[in-house]
C-alpha cells in the first residue's frame, strides 16, 4: 500500500541525485509530494502509529525541513505533542518557545533515513537538554546499514543504492545529478 500511494503521489524518482548525505543515487524519494495530500499521509503514517501503539512516549521531534510535518502527523494521530529542531548557521538547535524537559521520552521522526545524519543531530539537542530518545520514525527507511542505537520504525523499507561521489556509474557516464533534497551540501 505505501509504494503505491508514494508512486501515485510522483514521490519515487528516477534520475541522477545528489543526496543530502552527500551521496549519489539514481533513485530518489521526494515525501514532499507525499505530505501535500493529508489523507494519503494520514495512510502512509498511520502504518508507523500501528507500530508505535505499545512505545512509551511523550514527545515527537521532527528536524526540520524532512521531519516537521510528519512529526506534526504522527503526533496529531497519537494524542502527543509535536515540536522540530532546525539548522541555524548549520547547527541544529530548539528555537520558538519549543522546550524539551528532563526525562522526557522523545521520538524522531524524519521522511526518509539513508545515514541518519539529521535525526542524530536532533538526538544530540534532545539529549542535551535531558531528554530520552526512545525511537526513530520515518516513512522511508533506506538505510543499508544499522544507523541508530535507537528502534528504527518506518512505514516502508527501500533497498535504494547509493554512491560515493568518486564510485558513482552516472558521474562516470557523465549524467548529470539534481539535488532535490533541503540540506546545503558543502
Amino acid at each position: 500500500m505505501v509504494v503505491d500511494i508514494l508512486k501515485e503521489v510522483e514521490a519515487l524518482l528516477e534520475g541522477h541525485f545528489l543526496l543530502s548525505s552527500g551521496r549519489h543515487s539514481s533513485r530518489y524519494c521526494q515525501c514532499a509530494k507525499l505530505l501535500q495530500y493529508p489523507d494519503k499521509a494520514e495512510k502512509v503514517l498511520s502504518v508507523v502509529t500501528e507500530q508505535l501503539k505499545d512505545i512509551d512516549f511523550d514527545l515527537v521531534v521532527g528536524p526540520a525541513m524532512g521531519g516537521v510535518i510528519v512529526a506534526y502527523e504522527l503526533g496529531r494521530q497519537l494524542g502527543k505533542p509535536a515540536i522540530f529542531t532546525e539548522r541555524v548557521d548549520g547547527e541544529m538547535t530548539l528555537k520558538r518557545g519549543f522546550e524539551i524537559k528532563p526525562g522526557q521520552k522523545v521520538v524522531i521522526t524524519e521522511d526518509v533515513v539513508t545515514t541518519g545524519k539529521s535525526f542524530k543531530e536532533a538526538a544530540k539537542v534532545i539529549e542535551e537538554r535531558g531528554g530520552q530518545v526512545v525511537a526513530v520514525v520515518c516513512i522511508v527507511d533506506r538505510t543499508a546499514d544499522n544507523v541508530t542505537e535507537w528502534p528504527l520504525y518506518s512505514a516502508v523499507k527501500l533497498n535504494i543504492e547509493s554512491y560515493d561521489p568518486s564510485e558513482c556509474p552516472l558521474c562516470k557516464e557523465g549524467t548529470p545529478y539534481v539535488k532535490p533534497g533541503s540540506r546545503n551540501i558543502k
